[in-house]
């Protein structure tokens, strides 16, 4: 790669998924690794930094880099190994948890953990260790890596793995693109007997009760996920509905294992092309709208509370995949998500408060999502022995310094309850408001691996540069 074109040719506005940010860089998409260290090495020798970027989707700024070198891993697309016995594949970087399931799904296989959209590559969802329905269950997604390849800033390919250099496998795994480029994967998949499950849908009428069913749920459930009306006050405060899903352990029919049989379809009712349903959806992007249409789910919740039915793994994970474009109807001003991972002592007061201090402040989400976790072994884990929340808001040019002001708000109650930040999400953490956070020994002793394998600097996301940047300027000098 023709690294030396570092002028005007490759610059391009990138945009955080969420819109709530866009910063102009140098963008390059190599296509071996090869190219992928030609970047790295022409950055560091000429004090650049680089920005990792797979399919864009965080929210925020972790895939931005005002000014610096955008390195996009999309075109690493291969599955290089699969070994349909056992469920081991073997891919680049740049492979997509669509593709993943696409490929596998007709030998009988699934990724043993997904987020809520298919669009995520795989170096994406190793850097933010994504987590699924299935955490409290299953754990991370890097908790079924047998093994990786990352690219350092000397240009040194590094193989890691839980047995060998495991500092760096429980690192990488998790460190938002801050030591490192994943070039290679190696994922144990999940078996499955039917390409269906089984989702039993139920009732919440308030957030003790959402608690109460994970409580008496947990045992038996393979997927658990909470749905809740931040609208409602009172009684009825966190009302909702919880989804429970479960494999089916036979299945005879092939047919359901088919790609066909778990496409998402392309039409509402068979005739309206969901390609445009976003701006249907536009009108009611304003609270009087939105608090209608959580109202009637809630409504819809009771009715169906306990009618058990058949639904594709596709259909039950990629649910925010069912409306191609959705952010564009939240306007130019975008949105955030606001996640907030508490102890399970902790969780339901945090979020009762949570869900209050939003309504108090004006600025109710427009989705509130509730799932339950358990710990995992990676150094900036964001998961807890517990729950969390997540909260979607829309911004406007008039409410951006509101919401930023809330989510301080909301930082404070968070850290005084014990409780992580996910930076696949965050667009509103600042150094000067965390700094409990900063100083606890996990964070130091990866910011302490950062210095060994990158020590200077070449991986900084803007990201990186707004939450960690003064600490590892510090960290330099101690």
């Amino acid at each position: 790669m023709d690294v030396s074109r570092y002028d005007a040719s490759r610059l391009e506005t990138i945009e955080a998924w969420g819109r709530n940010r866009s910063a102009a860089g140098y963008v390059f998409r190599p296509s071996t690794v090869d190219g992928i260290r030609d970047v790295v090495v022409f950055a560091r020798e000429n004090a650049c930094r680089v920005v990792l970027r797979g399919a864009g989707r965080s929210y925020g700024d972790a895939s931005l880099g005002a000014e610096q070198l955008v390195l996009d891993v999309t075109r690493l697309n291969r599955i290089l190994e699969w070994n349909p016995e056992t469920g081991r594949i073997v891919c680049e970087s740049g492979v997509t948890i669509e593709q993943l399931w696409k490929y596998c799904i007709g030998d009988g296989w699934w990724p043993p953990v997904v987020s809520g959209t298919m669009a995520p590559t795989l170096a994406g969802a190793l850097g933010m260790n994504i987590h699924g329905k299935n955490n409290f269950n299953v754990g991370t997604i890097g908790e079924h890596v047998v093994e990786l390849d990352v690219l350092l800033a000397d240009g040194q390919l590094v193989q890691c793995s839980p047995t060998k250099n495991n500092h760096l496998f429980y690192s990488v795994i998790g460190g938002f693109g801050a030591l490192g480029v994943v070039t290679r994967v190696a994922l144990q998949m999940k078996r499955v007997y039917s390409g269906k499950l089984i989702v039993d849908p139920i009732y919440a009428k308030n957030l003790d009760h959402m608690f109460d069913i994970f409580e008496k749920r947990i045992p038996e459930a393979d997927y658990l996920v909470g749905w809740i009306d931040a609208f409602s006050t009172g009684d009825t405060l966190g009302r909702g509905q919880v989804h429970q899903a479960n494999y089916i352990s036979k299945d005879n029919s092939a047919q359901s294992l088919r790609v066909q049989s778990q496409d998402l379809p392309d039409n509402i009712f068979g005739i309206i092309p969901k390609s445009i349903l976003w701006r249907f959806m536009k009108p009611f992007i304003n609270d009087t709208g939105m608090k209608l249409i959580n109202w009637a789910k809630a409504t819809a919740s009771r009715l169906k509370d306990g009618v058990v039915h058949e639904e594709s793994h596709a259909g039950f994970a990629f649910l925010l995949d069912y409306v191609p474009n959705w952010k564009l109807a939240y306007g130019n001003d975008g949105l955030i998500q606001y996640q907030a991972f508490v102890p399970a002592g902790n969780a339901k007061q945090c979020f009762k408060t949570i869900l209050e201090r939003c309504q108090n402040a004006g600025l109710v989400p427009y989705l509130a999502v509730f799932k339950q976790h358990r710990m995992d072994p990676f150094l900036m884990t964001h998961a807890v022995d517990g729950f969390s929340l997540a909260l979607d808001f829309r911004l406007t040019a008039a409410n951006r310094k509101r919401v930023w002001a809330l989510a301080a708000e909301l930082d404070a109650l968070l850290l005084s309850s014990g409780g992580r930040f996910y930076f696949a999400k965050d667009a509103t953490l600042s150094a000067d408001r965390i700094q409990e956070y900063l100083n606890e020994t996990r964070v130091q002793q990866f910011l302490a691996i950062k210095r060994d394998v990158d020590p200077t600097g070449v991986f900084r996301s803007d990201l990186f540069e707004r939450i960690f940047g003064q600490a590892w300027m510090d960290s330099g000098r101690s």
